[in-house]
């Protein structure tokens, strides 16, 4: 099945997109949503089955295994509503204004389906043109429905008594079951690196193994951030008899959420190599899942079956997107970021959205808000941060953490692990810090403000979500977290769907006035002060073998990065800009000092 476009919408924090594909895959455009938020899944399908008088049958917080039943469900429900309004949009009339021609409309130029619809539309015999609207309505498809669980995410669950259930319980493996016992015939993407309990739990499921025609129901969506990790990745769960149909490329800084940096990778080298390598990757991880196939008393495959490479992270116009697709080669490319100012398709209140039109590069920063000790992308001003500052203020700093999604490792003041976000925490780690008794107050306030730095994202991220369904009647529309990637700062203006996808594929431009770099140089820039960042950070007493190697790799990797660019300019439509933003990179990046090491005599 071929898709209808070349692009598609990322995750978007829990509830951000949470709906996306009811309000976009009836359009043939592919999205991504995020299961993390089990409750408010439960609730958004009671919202939706209420809305369109479906039957509701509410699946309760004692229930056995109630967090995959309500994946599940709502996975079903979201299904159901795309079928039911992609059939209606099937056999809507080819008229202005339709939601047919609506679909047509949105499709690039280049696309088989918009050029047998601009033939229709210039037909002349009556027969013919029906003739022809007959098969673009046979051969129209919905977007996908993709999943998103962030790997790492894997809390521990326990029962009424409190004693801990088996691992299959755990959040992320409990995500799996409950997408693979939806009617979804989608992809799963896996994102934040390799959980090799959770991986392997995968292939207890046969919807992730191909069929006797080689078909493959839930597929798998790797998001990595280099080729090495996707190898790896790729043949782990190839020697389970899983494999990975897609490898999700996303810049380590230039992206929105949390921000996995890699050790001076830069984008474009990253994809050159999956470029060089593509067909090794296939040969080499097919033969691992032949052989695993085997193992396990399933046919062998033919051929390989379908991969694909697609990218994402910081893409802002048609220039950067048709270089993806055109020299890459990639099949697909994620536009994430700029759908926050399309409230068609995101859930998005008029408060968080007034504060990102109007966000400026300086605005827009990595924070270190995340409990799970990942940069994450900020933006200044949100009421989520207020908020916690308000507390802070009060001498109450710390969220009551109600929903305990990243209750993930700490253990070090109780026996089962609680948040850093979550007042408990903070207030036993502040009592820690005041029986230090530290005399400075600059280092007693930088202490202190590490601690209670940590936002509770659980419940900011989905409160967008809630907000715009009126899912909570007594909100006052604050504590909401925004994670929008650097590219904020170049949009400012509120988009129809049509109008971005018009973006995306040239046609118009949302672009503000604000000069943009190339994301390539854009992504290379945030490196180079994240290298910086980490290098001021580092107390001469932590200085060792390992971190000077780390900081020697990381710049080695970033002046590697800029000849490689170097050597992409005659490529390029437009590369003045770029040799001048280039030499001026690498000045400065040959300028960064490394530590020593001081070896005492």
């Amino acid at each position: 099945m071929t898709l209808s476009h070349n692009f598609h919408i990322p995750v978007m924090g829990i509830g951000y997109t949470v709906d996306t594909p009811v309000k976009v895959a009836q359009y043939g455009i592919s999205s991504v949503l995020s299961v993390g938020d089990d409750m408010l899944l439960e609730r958004l399908r009671e919202f939706y089955s209420t809305k369109l008088n479906r039957p509701f049958s509410p699946i309760h917080k004692d229930e056995f295994d109630k967090r995959a039943k309500r994946i599940t469900a709502y996975l079903n429900l979201v299904n159901d509503m795309v079928h039911d309004k992609f059939q209606e949009l099937k056999s809507s009339a080819f008229e202005t204004g339709s939601e047919i021609t609506k679909y047509f409309e949105m499709l690039p130029d280049f696309s088989t389906l918009k050029k047998e619809y601009q033939k229709m539309l210039n037909e002349k015999e009556h027969e013919v043109k029906l003739s022809i609207q007959n098969w673009l309505r046979a051969n129209i498809v919905a977007g996908s429905i993709d999943i998103n669980i962030m790997t790492k995410l894997d809390r521990d669950n326990y029962n009424q008594k409190g004693e801990q259930l088996p691992i299959e319980f755990n959040d992320a493996h409990a995500a799996v079951r409950g997408f693979a016992n939806s009617n979804l015939k989608s992809g799963l993407v896996l994102s934040a690196g390799l959980n090799p309990r959770l991986y392997s739990y995968i292939s207890n499921f046969d919807a992730f193994f191909p069929n006797e025609k080689g078909e493959v129901d839930k597929k798998i969506i790797l998001k990595v951030s280099d080729y090495r990790s996707a190898l790896v990745q790729g043949k782990f769960l190839a020697k389970k008899g899983v494999w990975v149909s897609e490898y999700r490329v996303e810049s380590g800084l230039n992206c929105g959420g949390h921000a996995f940096a890699t050790d001076g990778f830069l984008m474009g080298p990253i994809l050159e190599e999956f470029k060089q390598n593509r067909k090794t990757l296939i040969e080499e991880v097919h033969q691992i899942l032949n052989d695993a196939l085997e193992s396990l008393g399933k046919p062998r495959l033919n051929r390989p079956l379908e991969m694909k490479v697609t990218a994402q992270g910081g893409v802002g116009n048609i220039t950067e997107h048709q270089f993806l697709t055109d020299y890459y080669e990639v099949d697909s490319v994620g536009w994430g970021t700029p759908f926050l100012l399309v409230p068609e398709a995101v859930n998005i209140d008029n408060d968080t959205f007034n504060l990102l039109s109007n966000a400026k590069e300086e605005d827009l920063y990595l924070s270190d808000i995340s409990p799970i000790g990942v940069p994450f992308n900020c933006v200044v001003g949100n009421t989520k941060d207020n908020e916690r500052d308000e507390k802070i203020a009060a001498g109450k700093p710390g969220s009551a953490c109600p929903s305990q999604y990243l209750k993930l490792y700490n253990k070090e003041f109780t026996d089962k692990p609680i948040c850093l976000a979550s007042r408990q925490y903070q207030k036993l780690k502040i009592a820690e810090l005041d029986a230090k008794n530290i005399s400075d107050e600059k280092e007693y306030k930088k202490q202190y403000d590490k601690i209670t730095v940590k936002s509770c994202l659980c419940a900011g991220l989905v409160m967008t979500a809630y907000t715009e369904n009126d899912l909570l009647k007594s909100s006052d529309g604050k504590g909401i977290s925004v994670c929008p990637g650097p590219n904020m700062a170049y949009f400012s203006k509120k988009a129809t769907l049509a109008e971005m996808v018009g973006h995306i594929y040239g046609k118009i431009n949302l672009l503000n006035d604000t000069y943009r770099p190339n994301m390539y140089i854009k992504e290379l820039g945030m490196y180079i002060d994240y290298l910086i960042k980490e290098l001021n950070n580092c107390a001469p007493e932590d200085v060792n073998e390992r971190k000077i190697k780390y900081f020697a790799t990381f710049k080695e990797n970033l002046l590697s990065g800029i000849e490689y660019y170097k050597t992409l300019l005659p490529k390029l439509k437009d590369n003045t800009q770029w040799k001048s933003e280039l030499e001026t990179y690498c000045a400065k990046v040959n300028l960064i000092q490394l530590p020593v090491l001081v070896t005492s005599n």
